[in-house]
């Protein structure tokens, strides 16, 4: 169902009989440019998105946190009396759907709150309990970063009902511990940030170093449109697990702290003592992290073909080098690019299925969306489902 401040709040009011206290929303969002960047201290170029997760609430005179899903059509409840530290090793991913319970959240939604609060807690914040109806609209399993908007909404809630004020990049790093250390997920800080701290109309330069960040103004009279293969990824644990080991023998061959410290030029004086593929690799995230830099200053500039032409390179490389795009996703991105109103299309998130983005001219972005979709479909028999997306503000409390 179609969600926003109105349905939430009257699912509120339909299951306890008055108004919330409070309403929040944090996004998803989907990476314009600067893929597998952010474990090499690189740059990231990600967009909240105008689909959230959305929690209302009421305060509790207790220390009982108790949610009903509506997507789940499910209750959960906890004690922040009872958050003990878990005892897991974090699984290798880049995002959550990799390994799920076959309906988007690792370990069930309500882990994603638990982890949350016991991040805050940790952190040394006070907390109450409350009440609340948590729905979204963020498709699950897509690279969308369902989970990080539902930490970030858990977050915005539990700031809410404990009086805590909000600062986007310290929940950020808070919802991303809950994520690695409860839920056990080995994700960097994009997600979580991107859905804290996104600005509407623009998407976020990040420094995965610095954790710096620039709105990044989406050129005039262009829309994103995210494009998803509805394929889903397979072995990406092994394969991400190779990849960043093959980044790290990179970077200790060239003598860099991490590649987000080494020029093309570094590398092909080093390239006769690199195996080829962590070559390719290397050569991927340094260019990766020069095209993402460049895409923003094309974004500055207002330029939509340079920043096209740069999702292009991106997405060669990314298949090509890094080698993490997956049959679905290059046809998508060729129906996609084949489309007279596109600027540039390539993958997006972890790969190996999961969806593509493309910059379209705004006025065409509905018969961009309509025509690549049926191409898709008639090129590879798969269904799409095609987002035209608004940039968003990241998590607010309304």
């Amino acid at each position: 169902m179609p969600i926003g401040q109105v349905e939430i709040s009257a699912q509120f009011a339909d299951r306890f009989g008055h108004l919330p206290n409070w309403i929040v929303r944090a996004p998803g969002r989907v990476n314009l440019i600067g893929e597998h960047t952010d474990y090499n201290d690189g740059f990231v170029l990600p967009m909240a998105i105008d689909r959230a997760v959305w929690i209302a609430l009421r305060p509790r005179n207790d220390r009982i946190v108790s949610v009903y899903s509506i997507d789940y059509d499910e209750p959960g409840e906890f004690s922040l009396d009872e958050l003990v530290t878990p005892a897991i090793k974090p699984r290798p991913s880049v995002a959550p759907p990799s390994a799920t319970d076959g309906r988007g959240f690792m370990s069930g939604w309500i882990e994603y709150l638990k982890g949350t609060a016991w991040s805050l807690q940790e952190a040394g914040h006070r907390l109450t309990g409350w009440d609340g109806v948590l729905a979204g609209d963020v498709p699950l399993g897509a690279g969308l970063s369902s989970s990080a908007a539902l930490e970030m909404a858990a977050a915005r809630a539990l700031a809410a009902a404990g009086e805590l004020p909000w600062k986007p990049v310290e929940m950020a790093k808070l919802g991303q511990r809950a994520e690695n250390q409860w839920v056990g997920v080995n994700c960097g800080i994009m997600d979580q940030l991107i859905s804290a701290a996104g600005r509407a109309g623009n998407a976020l330069l990040i420094d995965c170093r610095s954790l710096q960040t620039e709105p990044v103004p989406l050129p005039r009279g262009t829309s994103v449109v995210v494009l998803d293969t509805s394929t889903r990824r397979g072995l990406v644990n092994s394969a991400y697990n190779e990849r960043r080991r093959q980044c790290e023998q990179a970077a200790r061959l060239l003598d860099v702290h991490a590649l987000r410290d080494a020029t093309i030029e570094r590398l092909e004086q080093s390239a006769g003592k690199m195996d080829p593929a962590v070559l390719r690799r290397a050569r991927h995230v340094i260019a990766e992290n020069d095209r993402t830099l460049l895409a923003a200053d094309a974004m500055r500039r207002g330029d939509a073909v340079e920043l096209g032409r740069l999702m292009h390179q991106s997405h060669r490389s990314l298949r090509d080098d890094y080698e993490v795009s997956s049959d679905a996703l290059n046809a998508m991105v060729e129906c996609a690019s084949a489309h007279r109103s596109c600027f540039g299309a390539r993958m997006t998130g972890a790969g190996f299925g999961g969806c593509a983005v493309a910059l379209v001219r705004a006025e065409a972005a509905e018969d961009f969306a309509r025509d690549t979709a049926a191409a898709y479909q008639r090129k590879t028999g798969h269904s799409p489902a095609v987002y035209v997306c608004q940039a968003a503000d990241g998590a607010e409390l309304l």
